[in-house]
């Protein structure tokens, strides 16, 4: 039953609260605000939100950039990339890029599961006994294997890396977490076996995750070691497409893109060679229902140009360690699910196949335009 926000519990905790109704009530009051909209926005089941103290939900405007063509191991034909964003030009920039895409003939595009890491932290006490540590664990794979394994049916450990440092010893477990993105079942997995370790070593885990994971953070060994699944797109753009599409050609899109991700990239110390993967992975993310914070190691990656005989371009990505799944987590909200229907994809590979087209295209878009000088007039016009 509704309860009213008297003054006797403005001090309450919002945890305290038996309804979203009652904290934005609350809020309402103590802040002297109006909260009607993001009541609006909450239209789904409070049993499929995983969110404390809720009071609402927040809304992006959703847009839809293709047709894109695609030629993977995993998806062929054509596709609706749904992206939700506040930023003008986004999708009207990505929308440019598939129509190249397609006219080309479609993107080839290629994922691979490298699996979602959990890399908890031991202290050994020395370094006698790290080496010891390290030992123990190559001899007993296939039993952390069993015990990880028996947390879920739809999980499988693909392999371990260890590194010790002083008496402290790092392990990464990399795990097949099937169509969904997987951290807490990689987390749960991970979590018995390392009561199984601290009980047959002695050794202690001073944290399940030790930032070896690395997760939602940029790191090297991400880009190296790659993470979740690791994608790759190209495509071969015509010099009459780059001309009446993309109003460039060739050699000056290739200049811009040499001294922009690959030069100015060197120069900054930047971790991803490109131009722009984080924003419309970040589009794609909050359309579909993904963590958002995984962002982070999408934003790693390199774009690659050639120019080819006869003024053609040669274009290309590659993302290391992408983090998405096609279930669990925000895919089971209704407007995700909906979301994820224009795509109309059911398993994390072909997902993952059709984002890498998506950042293609908007790569391809950007640089051109970049190259044209039009980057600010089309904010003006389509939003700032």
């Amino acid at each position: 039953m509704f309860r009213s926000v008297s003054s006797t519990n403005i001090g309450m905790k919002m945890s305290e609260f038996e309804s979203a109704d009652q904290r934005r009530s609350y809020l309402e009051k103590k802040l002297n605000i109006k909260l009607g909209n993001v009541k609006k926005g909450l239209i789904d089941d409070i049993k499929d939100i995983h969110c404390e103290n809720l009071i609402g939900a927040i809304t992006l405007p959703l847009g839809v950039a293709g047709p894109l063509k695609l030629k993977g191991e995993c998806v062929k034909g054509k596709f609706y990339i749904p992206l939700a964003t506040s930023e003008g030009a986004l999708v009207a920039s990505v929308n440019r890029g598939c129509k190249a895409i397609t006219m080309a003939g479609g993107a080839g595009v290629y994922a691979y599961k490298t699996g979602t890491t959990r890399g908890p932290v031991f202290f050994t006490g020395s370094l006698e006994k790290s080496k010891a540590f390290y030992i123990w664990l190559r001899k007993n794979e296939s039993k952390l294997a069993e015990i990880g394994e028996s947390t879920s049916s739809y999980l499988r450990l693909i392999k371990i890396d260890a590194k010790t440092l002083a008496n402290y010893a790092f392990v990464r477990f990399y795990f097949d977490t099937a169509d969904a993105m997987g951290m807490n079942m990689a987390t749960f997995a991970t979590d018995k076996i390392v009561n199984y370790i601290e009980e047959q070593t002695k050794i202690r885990c001073l944290s399940i995750a030790g930032n070896y994971d690395t997760d939602k953070k940029p790191a090297w060994i991400n880009f190296i070691d790659n993470r979740g699944i690791k994608v790759w797109a190209e495509i071969i753009l015509s010099k009459k497409i780059l001309k009446d599409v993309l109003k460039t050609n060739a050699s000056e899109f290739f200049d811009v893109w040499l001294a922009k991700c690959m030069l100015g990239s060197a120069m900054s110390g930047s971790m991803g060679f490109n131009s722009h993967f984080a924003n419309v992975i970040a589009a794609f993310f909050a359309a579909t229902g993904q963590d958002l914070a995984h962002t982070v190691e999408g934003s790693l990656g390199i774009t690659t140009a050639k120019v080819l005989s006869g003024g053609d371009l040669y274009f290309s990505i590659h993302i290391p360690s992408l983090m998405l799944g096609t279930v669990g987590g925000g895919t089971n909200l209704k407007t995700k699910k909906e979301a994820l229907s224009i795509i109309g994809v059911k398993t994390s590979l072909e997902l993952a196949e059709v984002l890498a087209g998506a950042v293609l295209a908007g790569e391809i878009s950007l640089l051109a335009s970049l190259e044209e000088g039009l980057l600010a007039k089309a904010h003006k016009r389509l939003g700032r």
